[in-house]
């Protein structure tokens, strides 16, 4: 006997409806992946590697020695009464986490599309994870920071951190927004547009240049005012939003360089502005990508 019935189903998989919602109670069901794939992230990125961990300690202080010889001691830029590699290495810290987010999460879709092609998961879980598994790496060279800065500071030199080092963790979570939202608009791109990977690296280098990693915002205050930089090429520097997170950074934990609210609360917007977009986007992209990849 036939039955007109309508069989119900349990669970009924379909791409969201709404382009820019994190479906963050979706994501906390899947929590348990989210933790798998931040273990992924931390045990295989150095597994096959003689020095394996040790890069994490490596590079930055070999960047920060280059930085050093060439901008400070050949170049003779001034870093105001804390010392060059101090400075350099504040900066480099905080531009790696930003760095690593960015360009871990710009191939998300190619980088996965094996897994995405024959599992369902909340798919923002893998750029989300990426972003926490950073935040070890970030952690280990704080660590690292912290230690020279005991021993500049037990030889004598003038740092002094801020009471707006309270809001570091803060600045941490802009450079983590920031990073996720402009991967996921890169990764949702390079579906279609595979050229945009092989420009990553030049890009990535680019900005580090304009975002005040190895020099003070004062002083392309004092090139305009001399007439050697256009105003123009300050102003695409001033507001950069990684200008702005790396200055606050080494206002509060060296006291140099600049904080400001106003300059704060622009990160802020323009982080969220960034992260909202990239949302949109990537959701867009999610429900057709595997046809493209």
């Amino acid at each position: 006997m036939n039955t007109s019935k309508k069989e119900e189903w349990l669970f009924e998989i379909t791409p969201k409806n709404s382009l820019f919602s994190l479906n963050l109670k979706e994501v906390w069901q899947y929590r348990d992946l989210l933790l798998l794939f931040v273990k992924r992230d931390v045990v295989t990125v150095y597994k096959q590697t003689i020095l394996g961990p040790l890069w994490y300690i490596i590079q930055p202080l070999f960047t920060s020695i280059t930085f050093t010889l060439i901008f400070n001691n050949i170049a003779n830029i001034e870093t105001g009464v804390v010392p060059s590699f101090l400075f350099n290495l504040a900066g480099i810290t905080v531009w790696n986490y930003f760095k690593e987010c960015l360009t871990s999460t710009s191939d998300t879709f190619t980088k996965n599309a094996n897994i995405f092609s024959k599992v369902y998961f909340p798919r923002i879980i893998m750029p989300m994870s990426i972003v926490v598994s950073n935040l070890m790496k970030f952690g280990i060279q704080l660590l690292i920071f912290a230690l020279f800065y005991v021993i500049y500071v037990y030889k004598g030199a003038v740092v002094s951190p801020n009471i707006e080092i309270l809001l570091f963790p803060v600045l941490i979570l802009f450079m983590a927004m920031l990073g996720l939202g402009l991967g996921m608009i890169i990764s949702s791109m390079v579906t279609k547009y595979r050229d945009l990977k092989y420009l990553m690296g030049f890009a990535v280098q680019l900005l580090m240049y304009v975002s005040v990693v190895m020099y003070p915002l004062s002083l392309i205050t004092e090139k305009i005012a001399a007439g050697k930089i256009p105003p123009f090429v300050g102003d695409i520097i001033a507001y950069n939003p990684m200008t702005q997170v790396i200055e606050s950074a080494r206002f509060m934990l060296l006291g140099e360089g600049s904080f400001s609210w106003m300059s704060f609360l622009y990160t802020g917007v323009i982080s969220t502005i960034i992260l909202f977009f990239g949302l949109i986007i990537f959701n867009k992209t999610e429900k057709s990508f595997i046809d493209t990849v």
